[in-house]
């Protein structure tokens, strides 16, 4: 990495920028303009207060829509969401199996002696049928699916919710540069909130709908939600709270509650020695991390008992019942998390590449996975950054501890374009990257930026693409 190029001058942090209405903290406390109508007036504040927020919106979600193409007029292939909603609403906790659209990843529970087993074999008239994934997206969907019933499109939604992370996140970036976590003007935040979008994993994934990829869409944005929160810990009830709806869209989101606490008992920058005054210091970390548990306890507990009446576990999602899967041999053998699963894991993650074939002309992927160096090759700057401010370690010791569930799990996200696992950290990678100073400008930089557009571009146009065309890339 010496012979890249060191960035240039450094940026005036965005605290700094000229005042505009959009860089302003939140919209001014008296309307502008005297006798207009209240509502007219703080809307019109708003939007100028948050228009780069807004403006961010509309572009990606104009672009997600696009891409999703015909999807976007219909539902998907796997709304599971939407019928674990629409249950609840006919007044009961399993899912109708005469109205399932099919059988794939959904969980079958039997009663056999008293206990309750993965169902086997042919279905029986008192199986129950639940949704095997945490249960906060269906929550999120559950108004839109009083109004549409079953027929209410994920599709569209999924969108939806693309869009509004890349705002969230951009409004991330933002709050961080105002509080001098990072040194990124408003322009560099934009161009980083773009690569969210269209430069990562999350392209793809957001323009689809579908159980799987809806729920890792929506666990970005509560993500950004969780770290505007829990920075310095300085909102811990609702760090807590927006922690709690992240780990009930992505279960293994339960590991970045490690940022909270880091953030809580030791911010820095001197750590060690906070951590050594801890014994005099203690009641403010305490009650720091008693108001994160109290807004997170209301959802985990509501979430522990719903899984108990399902599954007889409190820690049970239902992807030990998964009803007649392929993963199923290796569940039984070694569980759901292992060493052995490892390897093929890595390989997923790191060093699967495309598929080149010449005659006939061909490029195409492995759906098991595609390495991160090319679906975010950003990731070779993080290893050499130009600063290390606060933020550094806690960032990358989320990371750390967030990408293990994955390399241990009985699956590698298959099918998929790139190791989708990844996206449930991509946010803790793309703000390593705002913190380690290196220049957007830098050519190298660039190169790489573009590399990762030109790849997410084609996950987006490629996998289980309509025509084919598309298909046989």
């Amino acid at each position: 990495m010496s012979g890249l190029d060191a960035p240039g001058a450094s940026a005036p942090p965005e605290q700094a920028s000229p005042a505009t209405p959009a860089e302003v903290a939140g919209p001014p406390s008296a309307p502008a303009a005297t006798g207009a109508h209240p509502v007219r007036s703080a809307l019109r504040l708003w939007l100028s207060a948050y228009r780069v927020e807004v403006v961010l919106f509309l572009v990606a979600f104009a672009v997600l829509s696009s891409f999703s193409s015909q999807r976007f007029l219909r539902q998907s292939a796997a709304p599971h969401f939407i019928y674990q909603a629409q249950s609840w609403l006919d007044g009961r906790l399993d899912v109708d199996p005469q109205v399932l659209p099919n059988l794939e990843d959904w969980a079958c529970v039997r009663l056999v002696d008293g206990q309750k087993v993965r169902c086997e074999g042919r279905p029986r008239q008192d199986d129950r049928w639940f949704v095997s994934f945490p249960s906060f997206p269906a929550v999120v969907m559950l108004p839109f699916v009083a109004l549409h019933g079953y027929q209410f499109n994920d599709t569209s939604f999924g969108v939806f919710v693309g869009a509004l992370a890349v705002a969230l996140f951009y409004s991330l970036l933002r709050f961080l540069a105002q509080e001098g976590e990072t040194e990124r003007n408003r322009d560099d935040n934009v161009v980083l909130s773009l690569v969210l979008a269209f430069g990562t994993l999350f392209f793809y994934c957001a323009i689809r709908g579908e159980v799987w990829f809806s729920a890792q869409v929506m666990g970005v944005a509560l993500t950004c939600l969780y770290v505007r929160n829990a920075a310095r810990a300085r909102r811990p009830l609702l760090a807590g709270l927006f922690f709690s709806m992240a780990v009930l869209t992505r279960t293994p989101l339960v590991f970045a509650g490690l940022f909270f606490v880091l953030e809580a008992l030791c911010p820095g920058p001197d750590r060690l020695a906070q951590l050594k005054a801890l014994s005099t210091t203690w009641k403010s970390a305490l009650r720091k991390l008693v108001l994160f548990g109290l807004g997170a306890a209301p959802l985990a507990m509501l979430a522990a008992a719903y899984n108990v009446y399902r599954f007889g576990k409190l820690g049970e999602f239902g992807h030990s019942y998964l009803f007649n899967n392929r993963v199923n041999v290796d569940i039984d053998r070694f569980g759901l998390f292992n060493i052995e699963y490892l390897s093929r894991n890595l390989q997923a993650a790191f060093l699967k590449l495309p598929q080149v074939s010449l005659s006939p002309p061909r490029l195409s992927y492995d759906p098991h996975g595609l390495t991160l160096l090319l679906t975010l090759p950003l990731l070779v700057f993080l290893l050499v950054p130009r600063t290390r401010p606060r933020l550094h370690w806690p960032l990358w010791l989320t990371v750390a501890v967030c990408a293990l569930p994955g390399l241990f799990y009985q699956n590698t996200g298959y099918m998929q374009f790139g190791f989708r696992f990844s996206l449930d950290y991509t946010p803790y990678l793309l703000l390593l990257f705002a913190v380690g100073g290196w220049s957007l400008r830098n050519r190298a930089v660039v190169a790489v930026l573009a590399l990762g557009v030109l790849v997410n571009f084609w996950g987006a146009v490629a996998f289980r693409g309509y025509t084919e065309y598309v298909r046989n890339w």
